[in-house]
């Protein structure tokens, strides 16, 4: 597939507008004057707004540049305090000796932005006690950019050998042949959806992205994009026009199935096949690359970690519903001084019987194990009802599922239980990160999706790991970290290799930190 049809996508996507999601009471604006290297992405960072919020009061924008001493419309939305957790806002109370001053170097803000958004600080002055309120993003940065100082991370641009031209496969189900290309207004419907067509564009813009990334160290590569349109017989024909030692490794194909089907051919046995999205085993043969962490490997960790934290002396209680009997009696086999609790009736606890059960005197160490978004949302509201600074609660699950991401659970909730859990990536707000999404912005105007970064991260690895040894494996300093995703490749028991690299998480307040899991885990 040419970057022919990659362009008629990208001014497809150009030509779509996202709008935020958020709900406002009220509205005014402020005047801002553009200075030197502002861009639409920073000024919307620094107002906490959308970049469509910006362009929507500046109508001037979808036919110019952005341009210094431009002056610019930027809205204001009062929220009632009722609104203040759903929009994610942290409050900062102000102690004794602190100024504006102080504070925005605290959370690295603009004191014009403090006074954005909070604009009775106008008003009145400073004083002990008052709250200041921010959003959430600062204070993620800010926990990050401590986490960041205490764990460098270990990189390959600095060790690049292989200056030759490294040639990578992408099969993904773009499936063009649902395409209107005479109609933008059809192919706008098709890519405002969320499926296996939006999902391998989002993953294509990372890979881009990543070998100009890779270029810029003076590694040459190219990437040549096959449409599998999610089709074995379509595959067939694909297979049948490539040579075997055409690439030095390739992507894909997306879906499990497809996958296990290119590699039990044997066709590409001397190529890297790397499977880059699914959480599935995929069938191993000595050149398949399962590159996104199992769920039974990262289920292995917690146990090793619930090991080190929970002992007689913590009241250790179990909550599992009907699809998670086997990891109950499992646990509880670990744990013979534990107290098994289960759901009265399907997505739903007693919050009596849970109450009567947690403790004052001791820590109290809560394991959960569900995939109901019903049983979940019901379980960390009743847990944050009850906890307090008396009564200590950290709930921990050793197989977290996509169902956490959902809106009816209360990320409050969980900061406050500290809920913890092994994950193979994790998003970490910093320097590196926001560069790359100015960088996503600039390019495909739109944000990067979970897909987007993954493939970045992938991708530059691969390409890295071929320019360092010609080897996607190899023993010495086989770690290997980026914006959201590590990789840390090892030989399976059964053949071909899986990334056993994982990061272990815990919620605070509204944040998500890394553990330091030298603490808890060996290897």
């Amino acid at each position: 597939m040419g970057m022919k049809f990659l362009k008629k996508i990208i001014l497809a996507f150009s030509l779509i507008v996202f709008s935020a999601n958020c709900q406002y009471d009220s509205i005014s604006f402020i005047n801002h004057k553009v200075k030197k290297k502002e861009t639409l992405f920073s000024l919307s960072k620094k107002y906490n707004l959308s970049v469509n919020d910006i362009k929507k009061y500046n109508p001037v924008l979808n036919n110019t540049i952005l341009k210094k001493k431009m002056e610019l419309r930027i809205p204001v939305f009062y929220i009632s305090d009722k609104k203040i957790d759903s929009l994610k806002y942290h409050i900062h109370s102000v102690k004794v000796n602190e100024t504006l001053w102080s504070i925005s170097k605290k959370y690295n803000i603009e004191i014009d932005s403090l006074n954005y958004y909070n604009p009775e600080l106008l008003k009145h002055n400073l004083r002990q006690g008052s709250k200041i309120k921010l959003p959430i993003s600062y204070v993620k940065k800010l926990i990050n950019d401590e986490f960041n100082k205490e764990n460098q991370i270990y990189s390959l641009k600095d060790s690049v050998k292989q200056k030759k031209e490294i040639k990578l496969g992408l099969f993904l189900p773009f499936k063009t042949n649902q395409f209107d290309f005479d109609s933008i207004i059809k192919i706008k419907q098709d890519l405002k959806k969320r499926n296996l067509k939006t999902i391998s564009l989002d993953f294509c813009f990372g890979v881009i992205l990543a070998y100009k990334e890779a270029s810029k160290l003076g590694i040459n590569c190219e990437v040549e994009f096959f449409d599998t349109k999610n089709d074995i017989s379509h595959l067939n024909k694909i297979i049948k026009k490539v040579k075997p030692n055409k690439f030095d490794a390739i992507i894909g194909p997306l879906i499990p199935k497809n996958f296990n089907y290119l590699s039990s051919l044997g066709y590409f046995r001397d190529t890297p096949l790397i499977a880059p999205l699914s959480t599935k085993p995929v069938k191993f043969v000595k050149n398949v690359y399962q590159s996104v962490t199992s769920k039974e490997f990262l289920r292995k960790k917690m146990y090793k970690y619930l090991d080190k934290i929970i002992d007689s002396t913590k009241n250790t209680l179990i909550i599992a519903d009907t699809l998670n009997r086997e990891i109950e009696k499992e646990l509880n086999l670990r744990f013979p001084y534990s107290k098994i609790i289960r759901p009265e009736v399907e997505g739903y606890m007693s919050t009596e019987l849970v109450d009567s059960l947690v403790t004052d005197s001791l820590p109290n160490k809560i394991i959960f194990e569900s995939e109901n978004l019903a049983l979940i949302s019901n379980v960390t509201s009743l847990l944050n009802s009850i906890s307090s600074k008396e009564r200590e609660i950290h709930l921990i699950t050793t197989k977290r599922e996509k169902v956490y991401d959902n809106l009816n659970i209360s990320r409050k909730h969980l900061g406050n239980i500290n809920f913890t859990y092994a994950d193979g990536s994790a998003t970490f707000e910093n320097e590196n990160t926001i560069n790359f999404e100015r960088k996503y912005l600039d390019t495909f105007n739109k944000l990067p999706t979970f897909e987007s970064l993954r493939a970045y991260d992938l991708t530059l690895d691969i390409i890295l790991r071929l320019a360092y040894s010609k080897k996607i494996f190899f023993k010495k300093n086989n770690l290997t970290k980026y914006l959201n995703n590590s990789f840390d490749y090892k030989k399976s028991d059964k053949s071909g290799y899986s990334n056993e690299a994982f990061y272990l998480l815990m919620h605070d307040g509204y944040s998500v930190k890394e553990i330091n899991k030298s603490e808890f885990l060996s290897k």
